[in-house]
Order: C-alpha cells, then sequence, then structure tokens
C-alpha cells in the first residue's frame, strides 16, 4: 500500500488502541466495584489506581525502547498481551489480597497500556511529519473517550455480573481490538534518496536541561486531576450532585479529554507547542481555583475543564519531544518523557492519602503553576 493512503489506516489503528488504553481516566468508575469486589479498603483501591499509572510511565520508557530497536508492532503486540493479561488475570484474583491485585492487575495493565502509547503516538507522528500535532490529536482523541466508554461498559457488565466478568470480558475485548490495531502499526518506508530522520537518543537526550523540565511538567500537570479522579463521584455527590448524576462526571470529563486531546496539539501546530502549554497550566491552575469552590452542576463542569487542559496537555507533549529531539528515536524519548507519569502519579497518591481534600486544591493549584514555570524555562536545544 503507498505511502500516502497508508496514514489513515495507522491513525485508525491507533484510535482503536487508545480507546482501551484510557484507564487512569476512567478509574473513578472502576473504584468503588473494586472496593467491593475484592473487599479493598479506600487506600488499597487507590494504591491499585497509584501502581497502575506509575508503572504507565516506566513502561513508556522500555515500551520506547522495544520500539525503537524492533518497530512499533512488535511493541503494540507486547503491550496488547501485558493489558489483555492484568485484566483476565484480575479476573481470578481472590478477594481480600491486595497484594496480588497490584500484581496480577495493575502492574501488567500499566505496563501493557505504556507499551501501546508510544507505539501509537510515534508511528502517528512519523507518516505525518508536517502535522505531527494534529496526528497525535487523531491518534490520541479515542483516549479521551475512554472515560465515557469504560463508563458505560463498567455500569452495564460489571453492573450485572459483576466486577470480575467485566474484567475478563475486557481482557477478551483488549485481545482483539489491541491486537488488530497493533498489527496493522508500521513505521512509513523511507524513499531511497531520502535523509535519515534525525534526533538524538535517550541517552543524550537525559543528560540535557529541556529532558528534565519535560519531565517535571509532565509530572507536575498530573496532580489537579488524579489527586480526585479516583473520587470524583464521591466528590460530586457530597457537593450537592445527585448520586444517579455522579457518573456524568466521567463521562462529560472524558467528551473534554477528547476534545483537549485533539484541539491542544493541532493548534499546537499553528501557534506553537509552548504557547499552547501556556494555556493548558494556566487552565489547570484555574480549574483547580474553580473545582476547589465548585458545587451542584458546577462540580462537572470544574472537572471537565481540567481534564480537558490535562489531557491537552498530554498530547501537546510528544509533538514538543519530536520537535526539541528529532523523529528518529521519538518512541523511546517520549517513554523517558513520560517518567514525569509516574512521579506525579506517586505525588498524587500520597497527597490523596496524607491531605484534606482543601489542601490537595491548594497542591493542585500550586502544582499547575510550577509546571508553567517548567515549560517557560524549555528552550531549544541548540540554544542550549
Amino acid at each position: 500500500m503507498a505511502k500516502q493512503n497508508r496514514g489513515p489506516y495507522i491513525l485508525a489503528a491507533g484510535a482503536g488502541v487508545q480507546l482501551l488504553t484510557g484507564i487512569p481516566a476512567a478509574w473513578g468508575v472502576f473504584q468503588k466495584p473494586v472496593m467491593q469486589g475484592y473487599g479493598l479498603s479506600r487506600g488499597q483501591a487507590m494504591l491499585g489506581f497509584a501502581v497502575l499509572v506509575a508503572f504507565y510511565g516506566v513502561g513508556c520508557a522500555v515500551g520506547g525502547l522495544l520500539q525503537d530497536r524492533r518497530g512499533p508492532r512488535v511493541a503494540g503486540l507486547w503491550g496488547t498481551a501485558l493489558l489483555a493479561g492484568g485484566f483476565l488475570a484480575a479476573a481470578l484474583v481472590p478477594p481480600g489480597n491486595a497484594v496480588l491485585f497490584l500484581l496480577a492487575y495493575s502492574l501488567p495493565a500499566g505496563v501493557g497500556s505504556a507499551f501501546l502509547a508510544p507505539a501509537v503516538l510515534a508511528c502517528a507522528q512519523k507518516w505525518y511529519q508536517d502535522k505531527k500535532g494534529w496526528a497525535t490529536g487523531v491518534a490520541g482523541v479515542a483516549m479521551g473517550l475512554s472515560g465515557a466508554f469504560y463508563t458505560l461498559f463498567v455500569k452495564g457488565v460489571g453492573g450485572r455480573w459483576g466486577i470480575r466478568v467485566c474484567f475478563a470480558a475486557l481482557g477478551l475485548l483488549m485481545l482483539v481490538v489491541c491486537g488488530s490495531g497493533a498489527a496493522i502499526l508500521q513505521n512509513p518506508p523511507q524513499p531511497k534518496q531520502a535523509q535519515p530522520l534525525q534526533g538524538i537518543d535517550h541517552k543524550k537526550m537525559i543528560r540535557t536541561p529541556q529532558y528534565k523540565l519535560c519531565v517535571a511538567a509532565v509530572a507536575l500537570s498530573a496532580p489537579p486531576v488524579l489527586l480526585f479522579s479516583p473520587e470524583i463521584f464521591s466528590i460530586a455527590t457530597d457537593r450537592g450532585l445527585p448520586e444517579a448524576a455522579a457518573p456524568f462526571s466521567i463521562v462529560l470529563g472524558s467528551a473534554a479529554s477528547a476534545a483537549g486531546r485533539l484541539l491542544c496539539p493541532a493548534v499546537s501546530d499553528k501557534l506553537g507547542r509552548k504557547r499552547v502549554l501556556y494555556a493548558v497550566y494556566l487552565g489547570l491552575a484555574a480549574g483547580s481555583a474553580w473545582f476547589a469552590f465548585a458545587q451542584n452542576a458546577w462540580v462537572l463542569a470544574a472537572y471537565a475543564m481540567l481534564t480537558f487542559f490535562y489531557s491537552g496537555g498530554a498530547a501537546v507533549q510528544p509533538a514538543l519531544n519530536t520537535d526539541l529531539f528529532g523523529l528518529r528515536h521519538a518512541g523511546v524519548n517520549y517513554g523517558f518523557i513520560a517518567l514525569g507519569m509516574s512521579a506525579g502519579s506517586l505525588l498524587s497518591y500520597i497527597g490523596s492519602q496524607a491531605l484534606p481534600l482543601t489542601a490537595r486544591h491548594w497542591l493542585a493549584g500550586g502544582c499547575a503553576l510550577a509546571g508553567l514555570f517548567c515549560v517557560r524555562l524549555v528552550k531549544p536545544l541548540q540554544e542550549s
């Protein structure tokens, strides 16, 4: 198939994969069923979420290395095996065994979804080198819709047959959808006369101040959402939202996330990555302040604002990464940038356990402003 006709298939495959890898955005719908079905405490269930996100960051680095050496298809197929395997294994975990739940589910699911993400994003950017932000947004918009999908699936299948059947069904679905999507992934052919893709490898990248600032910015973007997303249902109902309407917090947040993943990177192609990231971190700071005081239905709007900017920033970061460090090693380089998600997850988990809700809002706003400062300091590589 000719190069000009292959790109849309890559984007479609990536979208199918990404729809099933946005678990962190949807954890609020899993939190209560996991606590009830596995006999876990609030802290244990939130730790399961934190470990999943932390190993997502670690898995991005390992998966990026695999993709760099063996190509996006191999990395994607390994990611499918781990992600689907984690969900299928979770169906067999006995109640009251939090450690086994972490080992059988959180760790492989986090690593597996991370193997898939760099494979999809780097592959899409290579097919659309002149529109990297747009390609990232199109491939990633489905991840933003994960929250809505998982809300409907868990409420439907899990509500009728229980969380174990729900996990097993999701594992089988992931084998089919993610496996098929990963099998389609391939890098574009290079014309014989073309210059090879330019860029530095991760060993050189991690020694630059740009890398350290980008990792810090990624980590600091997480708390404004991850401090609250596992418990968004209870927060919404405590603020006056009817219990029956609480799931709409994830559905609306999912729609906002999808919009952010599509619009922010596309706009960054026109206005520049840093300008859009300035807006992202200012939006996270303003949204954190609004969310701290929001009541009734305004809780939904404030949370949607946070998910819009958080997901938008996450979608712009891969394009900024390739602008700074080149396309040649884009997958593995972005994987190492994503280690910031592990740090952000750890910070969010500690904050959620150690701080009262009011203090968490202060932490969220402070992290957003600190992330803005980090982005402001990032300079093009040749100027450093």
